[in-house]
């Protein structure tokens, strides 16, 4: 019997993934028509600047490879965030710990002499650590003082932003007087040195941190009792509590290991694509991109992985649609149209799904 029972349930889930999957494709077409109409209104060809955007992304390997590069950081920001949304916290604070990681990776890949097979892992457990304990700081805030999470992230995002600014002005990592820091040493970059000919200056490892990232981010959430108490603090916290789980080190753990991802893509950025980190004049939005590619993946690590891909190829075959004379501000109403409407589906499904009780109810 109970076998009998569990196999309309498990349809049921899988209704609701293909459901997600649907939804998020139909989205992704409307966010393209949208841009299409927007291009019209500025007399550009949509057929001529979306032919050029498609033929810079996958017109050569060394396009593909530059895409891949720049949705590596948004794969690894996205899975933050999705993490996060899965165990019921809105981190709206990947920004800042992707700037801690960034300065965390830096300062070791600076200031330690080491073979690369050591320096590296030590740049990125530097970058988690620091991801991780700058997102443990609000998850204690709330935890333990009850504070509101979002808005201590954001004001946590200024502090990493100001806090970045200084040590590229300090003399310890400054030695130039410029607006950025020393380069890390050479044996902790991620840098593909044969293949920079052939797939550009900034192809790099980065993206192996990522795939390896997602693939530890989906065991801990689907086969490991860590990854069962924090979606069950996620889906009820009074349940959770009532089932002995510790409410309050679960959301410490969750903002912690979704902080830890948003480092190690400050990481991979410093690592693998600059070598050094610049005095901001404005927030990079890594990890507001990362909401984007978090919603767009459905909150799932694999559909983040190809949600973080797409947008990488988005960003970077946008720069070229100017050469038709197209805005790349169309990227973002593109990009934007396609979350405002995976948000209505899911406010529809809600909907729907209260119609029909109520229509059971009469």
């Amino acid at each position: 019997m109970e076998q009998n029972n569990s196999k309309p349930a498990i349809r049921k889930q899988k209704t609701a993934k293909d459901n997600k999957a649907l939804y998020t494709v139909i989205s992704i077409l409307v966010g393209f028509a949208i841009g299409a109409i927007m291009l019209i209104l500025v007399k550009v060809s949509p057929f001529e600047a979306y032919q050029l955007l498609f033929k810079s992304v996958f017109g050569s390997p060394k396009n593909i490879a530059q895409s891949i590069v720049y949705a590596t950081p948004l794969i690894l920001t996205g899975l933050s965030v999705a993490f996060s949304f899965r165990t019921g916290i809105f981190n709206i604070g990947a920004e800042g710990q992707f700037v801690m990681g960034s300065v965390g990776a830096m300062v070791v890949g600076v200031s330690v002499k080491a073979p690369a097979f050591i320096h590296i892992p030590l740049c990125l457990l530097a970058a988690a650590l620091a991801g991780a304990l700058w997102g443990a700081l609000v998850g204690y805030l709330k935890a333990k003082l009850g504070a509101n999470e979002v808005l201590c992230m954001i004001m946590f995002n200024w502090i990493a932003y100001y806090f970045s600014n200084y040590v590229v002005k300090s003399k310890l990592f400054n030695d130039t007087g410029k607006q950025v820091s020393k380069k890390v040493e050479e044996t902790a970059r991620l840098s593909l040195s044969s293949l920079k000919a052939s797939l550009g200056q900034k192809v790099n490892w980065g993206i192996i941190v990522a795939v390896i990232a997602v693939i530890v981010i989906y065991l801990i959430i689907n086969k490991t009792t860590l990854g069962y108490r924090l979606r069950a603090v996620g889906f009820n916290r009074n349940a959770a509590e009532y089932a002995g789980i510790n409410v309050k080190v679960a959301i410490v753990t969750a903002i912690a290991i979704s902080g830890a991802l948003a480092g190690l893509a400050g990481a991979t950025q410093v690592l693998g694509y600059n070598y050094s980190i610049s005095e901001f004049a404005g927030q990079e939005g890594y990890g507001f991109e990362g909401i984007t590619v978090a919603m767009i993946g459905a909150t799932h690590p694999i559909g983040v992985l190809f949600a973080g891909l797409f947008y990488g190829a988005m960003k970077f075959g946008g720069k070229s649609m100017n050469l038709v004379g197209a805005p790349t501000e169309v990227i973002d109403i593109i990009m934007g149209s396609i979350i405002f409407f995976i948000a209505i589906s899911s406010i529809l499904k809600k909907l729907k799904i209260g119609f029909n009780k109520k229509g059971g109810t009469k």
